[in-house]
């Protein structure tokens, strides 16, 4: 699943230097109109199934720790513009200044922070959190972004203002299409795959993108909830 054959670099982007343009599967009308009926239908669907276990959640959370059941963070949508990506809160209240503490007292875990946004053994994750996470269950809520227009089922993964200078040149591309509740990067060994090489993934999905990619992803995205093998 992965595309070994993408060679990119992490400079700043410049526009018109991608090394090509987005899939008409992304561009052309009627193909996007498919995807948006598909994204709505999905989301619409998994909702309604979704519901009973979304409801033990919100318990569950509610019972280990104070604060919020869901909460929103800015992510980079469509066209540059900005929007809140909703999660089932799967950490402590007070979890950035946590986080701080944990690097400050382990210098060694800083690099793994920087090089991938995330820790393999996360302090600030509580253990429902874990386990949602360990599920993909936390991300139920984006259903609601996908609805509200900020996210497709599928696309490239949401980023953060940070994370804008580490596309480099493949940034220019990300804008022209909404990010996704899933995509090639979730479907793949996440565990084994490199910040660089999730930045592959989601050009190779931009660039390639079809009806029949959309649907073999979620179909890969549901078996590998099912199986427990979510994002860590």
């Amino acid at each position: 699943m992965r595309s070994s054959n993408l060679r990119l670099d992490h400079r700043a982007p410049s526009p018109g230097s991608s090394g090509g343009g987005i899939s008409a599967g992304l561009r052309d009308p009627g193909s996007l109109f498919v995807k948006r009926l598909l994204d709505i239908a999905v989301a619409v669907l998994l909702l309604v199934v979704t519901l009973p276990v979304a409801i033990v959640i919100a318990l569950a959370i509610v019972l280990e720790t104070r604060g919020p059941v869901i909460f929103g963070h800015s992510r980079v949508g469509k066209g540059r513009s900005r929007f809140r990506l909703l999660k089932f809160r799967s950490m402590v209240g007070d979890a950035d200044s946590v986080l701080a503490r944990h690097l400050e007292a382990h210098p060694e875990h800083r690099m793994e922070w920087m090089e991938r946004h995330k820790l393999r053994d996360d302090p600030r994750v509580t253990r429902v959190g874990r386990l949602l996470r360990r599920l993909s269950l936390d991300e139920l809520p984006q259903l609601f972004n996908v609805l509200r227009g900020d996210m497709s089922m599928v696309g490239p993964r949401p980023i953060v203002e940070e994370e804008i200078v580490r596309y480099g040149k493949v940034f220019p591309l990300y804008t022209q299409v909404r990010p996704g509740l899933t995509g090639l990067w979730q479907v793949s060994d996440r565990r084994q795959t490199s910040y660089r090489e999730r930045i592959e993934l989601d050009l190779t999905y931009m660039q390639r993108r079809t009806l029949a990619m959309d649907l073999a992803i979620l179909i890969k995205t549901i078996r590998a909830v099912v199986f427990g093998h979510g994002a860590h």
